[in-house]
């Protein structure tokens, strides 16, 4: 009989402590890069995707939704809309983070000048939009005849049968650029002119509708220095997706302007995956997908062989999976990152190609995500992290004993019911049993809050690791094993904590 068990023992992320190295004075947490790639590149190459801060939000129903992934891109982050959906309401979430920001911005509310304000104020309602482009025909890319802002009108009763024409501020009384004028150039027109918005034609003779360029565009694109953009100036999202409906879903999200795709499935390692992801790099090459979940070597080079632009390391370490539990199958994280970064480095000494790896599952506080990119991971993604912000999309509710929570639950769940999420089996729509559960996080606040605070203390412990990026974190950091005693060592004890120092020690573990 041959021998059943690995020479190793799986570890996770609270058994270990980083050891400190010499912190210099070019280690101060400003001269600190957190960019990362997002996907594979060749090695005398640079990778065309970074996320400038290297945290992803799991593709969750309860994490990961349009507000969400607006707020993360801002940051410099990316999230995966989650799949669990039919396909056009997934695109039309992607549709909602492109559309938010784009630098030069596509007219999403336009009238005719015969409108009344009526008309306007009901557009504003639906839309969001308070600043209306008034064309030949009400419709974008048609000749503008003037712009109406909430500063050309003064709301009463005997206003609202006006016609817009009345109103607005006409053509010739407004600054414009000319369509193929660079951003920056747009920006100085809207400074000089003191204008909050511009409008971009194609020619002064034909005065067709292009663009809207916004004074507020430039004011939060300083404010979020690390957003993340393409080369349109609009926020990067990415989509997830199943191994059953990939080839109507991907056209759709594809269309929608997804930056890139990720395969959600609790084990990667399988012919499904691989079956995915061989039709996508056929069918949108230019499209990175990232695949998994895997815990070992095999897996990877599996993944990596099949042409996935990033793999993601981790079963059964969410706070809310319970696939360890339920069919015993699963690793530590640690070891799991460990075993999957040296088959990557094999994988790049024979390949000559960097394949990015993404840390999924057992991270329960900001010192974990050291230790995830110090074992080779290049990026996290989180789920119970950001499920706790104000952007995701549950609602907030007061719990008894737990003050205001936020619901969370897992893909594996019954309330998700991801019904294809599970590929091998004939019961997707009534699964015998869960890999996931169903339950409660405590409301944190504002990601933008939350992800600048980890972002502090990421690049504060760089700097006592001797680190200026995370690639030096791969290269440089030493991790070393903790002794039971060691763990309670490292906490506070033997003391009575005050009540407000209490409150904030559990902050540290993220609402725990």
């Amino acid at each position: 009989m041959t021998n059943k068990f690995t020479s190793t023992v799986s570890t996770t992320f609270a058994e270990y402590l980083l050891l400190p190295r010499l912190t210099t004075k070019q280690h101060s947490p400003d001269k600190i890069s957190l960019a990362t790639p997002l996907a594979r590149y060749r090695l005398k190459e640079k990778s065309k995707l970074f996320l400038n801060v290297p945290f992803t939000s799991a593709v969750m129903q309860a994490v990961s939704g349009p507000d969400l992934a607006i707020a993360l891109a801002r940051e410099g982050g990316l999230s995966f809309i989650y799949c669990s959906q039919p396909i056009a309401e997934e695109t039309a979430m992607v549709l909602r983070v492109k559309d938010y920001k784009a630098g030069f911005v596509t007219s999403k509310a336009n009238l005719k000048p015969s409108n009344t304000l009526a008309d306007a104020l009901r557009l504003t309602e639906e839309t969001g939009y308070s600043t209306i482009a008034i064309t030949k025909n009400g419709q974008p890319d048609s000749e503008l005849l003037g712009i109406l802002t909430d500063q050309d009108y003064w709301l009463d009763y005997d206003s609202l049968n006006i016609p817009l024409s009345k109103l607005m501020t006409p053509f010739t009384k407004l600054t414009y650029g000319l369509a193929g004028i660079a951003l920056d150039q747009a920006n100085k027109i809207l400074r000089d002119s003191k204008k909050s918005c511009i409008p971009i034609i194609n020619n002064k003779k034909e005065r067709k509708l292009k663009f809207l360029v916004f004074k507020k565009d430039r004011e939060q694109h300083l404010e979020h220095s690390l957003e993340l953009i393409d080369d349109q100036k609009r926020l990067l999202v990415g989509a997830g997706i199943n191994t059953r409906d990939y080839s109507e879903r991907v056209p759709e999200l594809v269309r929608s302007g997804a930056d890139v795709l990720v395969i959600d499935t609790s084990d990667g390692y399988n012919e499904y995956v691989k079956d995915t992801v061989t039709w996508v790099k056929k069918h949108y090459p230019q499209i990175p997908i990232g695949a998994g979940n895997v815990v070992d070597g095999a897996g990877f080079k599996y993944l990596a062989n099949a042409g996935a632009d990033f793999v993601k390391v981790g079963i059964g370490g969410g706070s809310i999976c319970i696939t360890q539990e339920v069919k015993g199958i699963g690793r530590g994280q640690v070891t799991a990152l460990y075993e999957v970064a040296q088959a990557r480095a094999e994988y790049l000494k024979n390949k000559k190609v960097y394949i990015p790896i993404c840390s999924d599952g057992g991270l329960v506080q900001d010192s974990h995500i050291l230790i995830a990119l110090s074992l080779g991971a290049d990026f996290v993604m989180m789920g119970r992290y950001f499920a706790r912000c104000a952007e995701s999309p549950t609602e907030e509710k007061i719990l008894g004993g737990m003050g205001l929570v936020k619901p969370y639950w897992g893909e594996g769940s019954d309330r998700a019911r991801n019904w294809q999420r599970y590929h091998n089996s004939e019961e997707n729509n009534n699964l015998p049993f869960e890999e996931g559960v169903d339950g409660w996080v405590p409301f944190a606040g504002n990601l933008s809050d939350i992800v600048q605070k980890s972002v502090k203390i990421t690049k504060s412990t760089m700097s006592n690791l001797g680190c200026l990026n995370i690639g030096e974190l791969h290269e440089k950091v030493i991790l070393e094993r903790r002794s039971s005693a060691s763990i309670h060592e490292g906490k506070p004890h033997d003391v009575q904590l005050h009540a407000d120092n209490l409150g904030s020690y559990k902050k540290l573990y993220w609402g725990k």
